[in-house]
């Protein structure tokens, strides 16, 4: 007897509140080449059908995201990237079952992890 799989939710969209989107847009754009495209003053986002990020400007009493998860395969070299684009290194990076993780700040105060798995192991 078969039973019918459910239908997964899947996370589709993380939006972040900023106090202005152009530092922070260029921070995601230079410390993760993603492409981000303006729509008016206060709002830009990636636009890629995957999971996608929005930078909400004109919302200063919206709420506080949970902690975004980036998954990477060079720790160490997105480690200097985020530094360079501008984040404040907030925990150095350290080993969990399945990976190793850091944790920074972008320019709008938005803290994010940036992880890599373990080669037989999915991070989270």
């Amino acid at each position: 007897m078969n039973t019918p799989r459910k239908e997964i939710a899947r996370l589709n969209y993380v939006e972040f509140s900023v106090p202005v989107t152009g530092k922070t847009k260029a921070f995601y754009q230079d410390a993760f080449g993603w492409v981000l495209v303006d729509f008016g003053p206060t709002y830009a986002a990636t636009v890629t059908g995957d999971t996608d990020i929005g930078l909400q400007a004109d919302n200063p009493g919206g709420p506080k995201p949970p902690l975004p998860v980036i998954q990477v395969g060079d720790l160490e070299a997105f480690l200097e990237r985020t530094l360079a684009a501008g984040a404040v290194l907030v925990r150095p990076i350290f080993s969990f079952p399945g990976g190793r993780r850091f944790h920074v700040r972008d320019p709008a105060g938005n803290e994010i992890a940036v992880t890599q798995p373990d080669a037989e192991g999915q991070a989270s």
